[in-house]
């Protein structure tokens, strides 16, 4: 039988082990000659199911920071904007500002995570975000308000990324989607939840509880950070059996009254943390400058801050439509957070069948048996690969472009908002704006991977970079857009954007193609990748 596999020089085995077990040599009785024995493969974690699953839920709490941080906020927008004597226009700057320190942070925090170790920057990341949460509670003017929410920003921009670092770190890859459902689950069920609780307190407390609840929390993951959770990075832990000094040992294991520090082996030399590259503060950036997917980044943006724009104006436009209070807007916030999940959730299991059926074609076409496995980082060169990610996009835009035009329209009138049970109508269209626009940004965030497989986190980083920034803007000139044009024109004005945006995603469909072939063939000459190639075994 034959089998063809795709395969390029930079593939590698991920997360090889550190450190070697020397095998016992035995005399044979008898004869005096040495027998070697053949080693078990060793684990690629020697921690307990146990022992991960209190790591996972550690991680899972300590990732829904960004989000309670973000979102809790919303509903007090008008509050905070009334206590500081401020313009809401004014504390929409404030969002702007939070974005796009979000946006820069972690091109700074994701080098360090991936030397200095995970266990440093999430302790470095979430101090920075009690030092600063205090001090937002106690914000008594504008700039002291605006310049603590940027550096809160920066305490929580890394906190999910690192987490899923670690889930790589102690998980092979046939177990990663498992704990990644858990982890993400537990991050999407913050959605819905922070807002409520946002307005539940600034309706019935004060909107700088909602500092003093973001404290605690932070609090509590610090410290089960600094005690329990060991370091992981693979240079410096290996599979768990290095043992660990200073910083990166878990204040649990210098209690020696617990026993010996997990599973590390004491004949095992310490491992030895990366060298810090400056160029990886920059790996990013080489993105910018691939045609196909700077395309990507620009449609996905553009889509991503409408989004932002139809959630931060979700306070103000509620109240003044429908009469309703702090308590009540929190609520109003749950369509938008169940798109956002559904979006993603739908978006990611169409391409995965989008994927599969078009393998099974291309088998089929190029007469390969069906045992062969065609991977997504080492596609053939003539491989549909941007077809079969876009082909989703002209159906979620026409909704998308639909939905946003109706929507404005829906909370302008008196007339109509008079009307009893008018507000489900807005609230199903911010449902299907969040889901249409995830679903989009999901498109596309899927096509930048497969278009930049040499490294996925720089894909991941230049994503956030311009989606943040593109967002930062929305939440900035929103407010302004609707004194200006009233609610229906601006949210038409925004259904016409994406319209405008059409163009850009035919250039990629007839021309990213092309530009994939020459990028690989760039690479091989430049050594970097091996081109791709079938090879035949019988």
């Amino acid at each position: 039988m034959s089998l063809v596999s795709y395969r390029r020089s930079s593939e590698g085995t991920i997360g090889k082990a550190i450190g070697s077990v020397r095998d016992a040599h035995g005399a044979s009785s008898g004869t005096g000659r040495q027998k070697q024995r053949r080693a078990p493969p060793e684990a690629y974690s020697v921690y307990t199911e146990r022992e991960k699953w209190g790591f996972w839920v550690i991680l899972a709490v300590a990732g829904t920071l960004p989000t309670f941080t973000f979102w809790i906020i919303l509903p007090s927008l008008g509050t905070i904007a009334a206590d500081l004597k401020m313009s809401l226009e004014a504390i929409n700057l404030s969002i702007m500002f939070f974005l796009f320190v979000q946006a820069v942070t972690p091109m700074v925090w994701g080098p360090l995570s991936d030397t200095l170790g995970r266990r440093s920057v999430y302790i470095f990341s979430v101090l920075v975000f009690l030092i600063t949460t205090v001090n937002l509670s106690f914000s008594i003017n504008y700039p002291m308000f605006i310049v603590f929410r940027g550096f809160q920003a920066a305490g929580v921009a890394s906190l999910a990324a690192i987490g899923g670092s670690v889930i790589q770190d102690l998980a092979p890859i046939t177990e990663r989607e498992h704990y990644f459902s858990f982890y993400n689950g537990i991050r999407n069920a913050t959605l819905v939840i922070a807002p409520v609780i946002g307005g539940l307190m600034t309706n019935f407390v004060d909107f700088r509880c909602l500092f003093t609840l973001l404290w605690g929390l932070a609090l509590a993951i610090f410290s089960a950070i600094l005690f329990f959770l060991p370091e992981t990075l693979r240079p410096i832990a290996g599979n768990g059996s290095l043992p660990l000094t200073g910083r990166h040992q878990p204040l649990i294991w210098r209690l020696r009254y617990f026993g010996d520090p997990a599973h590390a082996n004491p004949q095992l030399p310490p491992g030895v943390s990366p060298q810090l590259k400056p160029r990886k503060f920059i790996e990013p950036f080489r993105l910018l400058l691939e045609k196909d997917i700077i395309l990507s980044l620009v449609c996905s943006s553009i889509i991503y801050a409408i989004w932002m724009m139809v959630t931060v104006s979700t306070s103000e436009l509620f109240k003044a439509a429908f009469g309703i209070n702090d308590a009540l807007i929190g609520l109003v916030f749950i369509p938008n957070a169940v798109g956002t999940i559904a979006g993603s959730t739908l978006i990611g299991n169409l391409l995965n069948a989008d994927f599969l059926a078009t393998t099974s074609e291309y088998k089929n076409e190029h007469e390969l048996p069906p045992s062969v496995v065609i991977s997504k980082h080492a596609l053939p060169a003539d491989f549909p690969l941007e077809h079969t990610r876009l082909i989703r996009l002209p159906g979620l835009t026409i909704l998308l472009i639909i939905t946003l035009s109706f929507y404005g329209f829906t909370l302008m009138y008196p007339s109509l908002t008079t009307l009893g049970g008018w507000i489900l109508i807005p609230l199903l269209l911010q449902f299907l704006i969040a889901l249409m626009a995830h679903a989009i940004c999901g498109v596309h965030q899927t096509l930048i991977s497969d278009l930049w497989p040499l490294d996925n986190t720089a894909a991941t980083a230049a994503s956030n970079l311009v989606k943040s920034s593109f967002a930062a803007i929305g939440a900035a000139i929103v407010q302004k857009m609707l004194q200006g044009l009233d609610s229906g024109p601006t949210f038409l004005c925004l259904g016409l954007v994406v319209i405008i945006m059409v163009p850009g995603c035919m250039v990629q469909w007839y021309y990213s193609g092309g530009w994939r072939r020459e990028r690989e063939d760039a690479l091989v000459q430049m050594g970097i990748v091996e081109k791709s190639r079938r090879v035949y075994y019988t």
